[in-house]
């Protein structure tokens, strides 16, 4: 399957993970959570959506630094959002899930950065 429609359909599941605990959240009246909810609409749905349309549109550019691009988001996602998740109900032994998955994201998005410099020409 082609990496930018990939990255769509994991974008879309981020997307309903965001907006349900969103929802949740308003119904329970608990808004702990309300980072993690941020986060993941954020990097996980808008910003794996625009990558995977990127892909799509540019197929040139879902290469070695896209593929690296793709795996770093797609792990950095879940060990900094279920770091998160568990120090926010005091699981302090996690912690350590949150700067590797941060870390993770951050080199994917420069790496991204560099793809885009690199393959994307004006069209």
């Amino acid at each position: 399957m082609k990496l930018g429609v990939r990255m769509l359909q994991i974008a879309s599941f981020y997307f309903v993970v965001g907006v349900v605990m969103g929802m949740g959240m308003s119904m329970t009246d608990h808004y702990e959570l309300s980072p993690v909810h941020v986060h993941l609409n954020l990097i996980g749905w808008v910003s794996m959506a625009i990558g995977g349309l990127v892909y799509c549109r540019f197929p040139e550019a879902a290469g070695l630094l896209g593929k690296l691009h793709f795996w770093m988001h797609n792990i950095g996602v879940p060990l900094m959002m279920g770091g998160l998740t568990a120090l926010i109900f005091g699981a302090t032994g996690l912690l350590l899930f949150v700067p590797i998955g941060g870390v993770l994201i951050v080199l994917g998005t420069i790496l991204f950065f560099a793809n885009v410099v690199r393959n994307i020409r004006a069209a």
